[in-house]
């Protein structure tokens, strides 16, 4: 009975050890589903290795000093392809910077789970469909720019709950309906 509690006593003192690393790799699973999404002709995303501990050391991949994702910088990069529900396992990002490639598909509902995104930038894509009602749920978000891709629907009313909101921009889309006025849309201007 004693070999049984002694390994027992062990894992307890071992597993909060163990989380970081844990929760690390889901985020390097996470960005490697997106690499796999993605087609990469310049080899951007070369340093992208799923065997390395954590993504950290990966190129346009920015970490805090908790090796967790705080930052996607893959503006510009002449990438195309499809975003999928595996983004919002990075909880700890801020910035997610995919602006002017050519990423096309729906925006996935599941970035609205990302909590402390401030600058979400996917303008310049071909992204469709409309924009997630889910974005609602991004409390500290600041920059929210969307132009210039081919998104339809309305702008979800949901967005005037985005007290942080600084920076709006979906021109240059088919949207439609009426322009929301309430919390921060009061304060923008209308072109």
């Amino acid at each position: 009975m004693a070999p049984l509690s002694v390994i027992s006593l062990s894992l307890c003192f071992l597993l909060p050890l163990l989380s970081p690393a844990i929760s690390t790799n889901s985020e390097g699973n996470a960005l490697h589903a997106l690499r796999r999404r993605l087609s990469d002709p310049t080899n951007v995303l070369q340093s992208w290795d799923p065997t390395l501990v954590n993504p950290c050391t990966w190129f346009h991949v920015t970490c805090d000093s908790n090796n967790h994702v705080i930052r996607l910088d893959l503006g510009n990069s002449n990438i195309s392809g499809t975003l999928g529900p595996e983004l919002a396992q990075l909880q700890h990002l801020q910035y997610l910077e995919l602006y002017k490639n050519d990423i096309s598909g729906k925006i996935p509902k599941e970035l609205g789970n990302l909590k402390n995104l401030v600058g979400l930038d996917l303008y310049g894509n071909r992204f469709e469909g409309e924009i997630p009602k889910s974005f609602s749920g991004l409390k500290s978000l600041r920059f929210l720019r969307l132009n210039n891709n081919n998104l339809t629907g309305s702008i979800p009313r949901e967005l005037t709950a985005l007290s942080n909101l600084k920076v709006f921009d979906v021109s240059n889309n088919d949207l439609c309906g009426t322009i929301p006025v309430d919390g921060p849309f009061g304060m923008f201007s209308m072109p």
